[in-house]
């Protein structure tokens, strides 16, 4: 893992049968990536498929690999996972996908949001979700941060997304990698520095949730200014 991965390479969404995974799916199976949709149910991952091709197919793409399995399987097959799953259930998930995550980079797309206060930050353990992430991981596997501030109703439509999107990195080539993950997906990506500045992505989600009831908006998000165009 010493090089960023190929931009066609595999991409497992652990969990992805969410709006968020199934948003995220449709994102880069629109733009050529092979993708394999997981859950912990096959029957899950199988309707979720339907439901993102039917996206794809709505807005004129025919050509695309799209697959569902179940996590394990899905993270066997792939280059790059990406977990978009419920605060509640992440340590659990890491733990059991742990082998299977050995050799692979690993996009964290989790908040920790713990109902019925989700507009409150909550801190996790080891100071940041990002740092936890790769403590149970361990070294052989490369944990990126991104998605975090990114509504679902953004990344289901086609239109353009005026929200940035953070990304931290155990490393640059992590980091790296997760930018070009981004910018492949249509949206713009900021290097947000190490995991442990993931601390901030993962708190600003709480407070856009507060801004969205405040407003009664869905997809309230963050923009970064001041920075000179083709930085």
């Amino acid at each position: 893992m010493d090089n960023p991965i190929s931009v066609k390479e595999i991409i497992a969404i652990i969990g992805g049968t969410g709006k968020e995974g199934q948003g995220l799916a449709y994102r880069w199976a629109k733009t050529g990536y092979p993708v394999i949709i997981g859950s912990r149910n096959r029957e899950k991952a199988e309707s979720a498929k339907a439901a993102v091709i039917e996206m794809l197919s709505s807005s004129g793409v025919k050509d695309f690999s799209l697959e569902a399995d179940e996590n394990e399987q899905a993270v066997h097959f792939c280059n790059i996972a990406v977990l978009t799953i419920p605060y509640e259930f992440h340590d659990e998930t890491l733990l059991n996908l742990k082998n299977a995550l050995i050799g692979k980079f690993l996009v964290d797309v989790t908040v920790p949001l713990v109902p019925p206060k989700v507009s409150i930050i909550t801190i996790p353990p080891d100071g940041s979700l990002g740092l936890h992430t790769q403590r149970i991981l361990g070294s052989e596997v490369k944990v990126i941060t991104a998605f975090q501030n990114i509504s679902f109703e953004l990344l289901m439509k086609d239109e353009p997304v005026h929200c940035d999107v953070l990304v931290c990195g155990v490393d640059k080539v992590s980091r790296e990698t997760g930018l070009r993950l981004v910018e492949d997906a249509g949206l713009t990506g900021w290097d947000a520095g190490p995991l442990e500045n993931s601390i901030i992505s993962e708190g600003l989600t709480s407070v856009l949730i507060r801004i969205n009831k405040q407003f009664g908006t869905h997809s309230a998000g963050i923009k970064i200014t001041g920075v000179p165009q083709g930085r």
